[in-house]
């Protein structure tokens, strides 16, 4: 019982490894030039974790770490680094170094890590690689970026459905060349296409001569080589899959598992969170400042462009608005309102997209829904609002006038909202991308357009 409690408390430990006095002790370390420590330390982490630190280190600090680490570095670093970091050390390292950490990585792994490069780099370390390796690495890379092809892992175990199970365990048990983590046990025909699979715990529950078509699963998902990983993560969410056959024109290539699904679910996400912020996936903490400032110049340009039409709209009222300056005052709640009434629609709607809950047969009842919603929020903000700009400017008409802006306002944004990223979808774009720069520019045009033509109405 000891034992276990200090092993409990031993893996508690190395979740924690990575602290802020952790950090401490490797840039005292550094700074005092013990390198012998610096690789004790640094091999006490799980390579996740140094990757972490890598990343958390300032640029001439994490070159200081690398270069200690030249003839220790785990290859697996790599594959957790982010794109920048990742590139910057790979220079570091040098072509061959980073060729030699390659060649020991999963091919799946490998793919991720060369896929980033330019292609000089590319070819360089694929030149520097073994004849098996660097085949299994280029026929990976020549399937569509995002796809199935770059995503599974070419290590699987597969054998005839007319083996029993003590064939099956006799071969697991000498072969050399199984994966190092494995869930199912895939059935081929004689053309080497799946036909069912068969679960490490059946195998383990029944008896040595029982066939393994007896006890296989014969509905399996079988995952073609060009399907979008986004389509594969989807796939295994809705099925609870722990693993799926990768066939490619009908025969076996590969396997993806639940591991490799949980990056493509992140990565899915974080994208999809950047592009609904209106900036790109390169743009990230490790970037240098000027491609920071390219991914977002693009998103900036077009809110300028959608401000300059909503100040049109307003200087179409400048006589209004001069001779009733309270508008100039309440003009940005009804801005404000709109914005984030869109805003809350349009994250709602590309959740909903992405989780394959939003179809062509629900979508118009999702639009009523929007705005209904609208509705129905714009009536008890606009007696809220109403009231407080009666007793603000003592004038009733006013707060009329700002409480109907506002009701069509919220009505447009949940119109415009749940609308465009279903309009963006059918003409096959990513309806991310209908971030705030066209939702909001929208919002206020017709925000503005309504509150000061009802004001001209009504108060002059």
């Amino acid at each position: 019982m000891a034992d276990i409690k200090q092993n409990y408390a031993s893996n508690q430990s190395a979740i924690r490894e990575l602290t802020v006095e952790f950090i401490s002790s490797i840039n005292s370390a550094l700074d005092e030039g013990r390198s012998k420590e610096v690789i004790d330390l640094a091999k006490s982490l799980h390579y996740a974790d140094l990757a972490d630190l890598l990343e958390n280190l300032g640029h001439a600090r994490r070159e200081e770490l690398v270069e200690a680490l030249r003839d220790s570095f785990n290859p697996n670093i790599f594959a957790e680094l982010d794109e920048a970091v990742r590139e910057r050390v790979i220079i570091q390292l040098g072509i061959s170094r980073v060729a030699e950490a390659v060649a020991d990585l999963q091919v799946d792994d490998a793919i991720e890590v060369i896929e980033e490069l330019g292609e000089d780099k590319q070819s360089k370390i694929l030149g520097s690689l073994p004849k098996n390796e660097r085949a299994l690495i280029e026929q990976g890379l020549s399937y569509p970026e995002d796809s199935a092809g770059r995503l599974m892992q070419r290590d699987y175990v597969a054998v005839s459905s007319d083996w029993s199970v003590g064939q099956t365990i006799d071969f697991m048990r000498d072969s050399e060349k199984l994966p190092i983590e494995f869930f199912d046990i895939f059935l081929i025909d004689d053309k080497h296409q799946p036909i069912g699979t068969v679960p490490l715990g059946r195998i383990i529950r029944s008896a040595r001569s029982v066939k393994l078509f007896e006890i296989m699963r014969k509905h399996i998902k079988i995952i073609p080589v060009s399907m979008d990983q986004e389509e594969v993560a989807f796939l295994f969410r809705q099925r609870d899959l722990m693993s799926a056959p990768v066939v490619d024109a009908g025969v076996l290539v590969g396997v993806i598992t639940v591991d490799d699904i949980v990056d493509v679910i992140h990565e899915e996400h974080e994208e999809d969170i950047m592009r609904l912020a209106g900036v790109g996936e390169e743009d990230d903490l490790y970037s240098a400042v000027i491609d920071t400032m390219k991914s977002r110049f693009s998103w900036l340009l077009i809110h300028l462009m959608s401000a300059m039409v909503a100040a049109y709209v307003i200087s179409l009222f400048v006589g209004t608005i001069r001779e009733l300056v309270a508008l100039a005052v309440l003009m940005p709640i009804v801005a404000t309102m709109g914005g984030t009434a869109s805003i809350q629609t349009l994250t709602v709607a590309v959740r909903a997209i992405a989780m394959r809950e939003l179809t062509p047969s629900n979508a118009y009842r999702t639009i009523g829904k929007e705005i209904a919603v609208g509705v129905l929020n714009g009536f008890i903000f606009a007696i809220i609002i109403g009231f407080i700009v009666y007793a603000w400017f003592d004038d009733s008409l006013l707060g009329l006038v700002i409480g109907l802006a506002i009701i069509v306002n919220l009505i447009v944004a949940g119109f415009v909202g749940s609308s465009m990223p279903i309009i963006l979808q059918r003409l096959g774009f990513d309806p991310a991308v209908a971030s705030s720069a066209f939702l909001t520019s929208i919002t206020d045009v017709i925000g503005f357009y309504v509150f000061l033509v009802l004001a001209a109405s009504f108060l002059l």
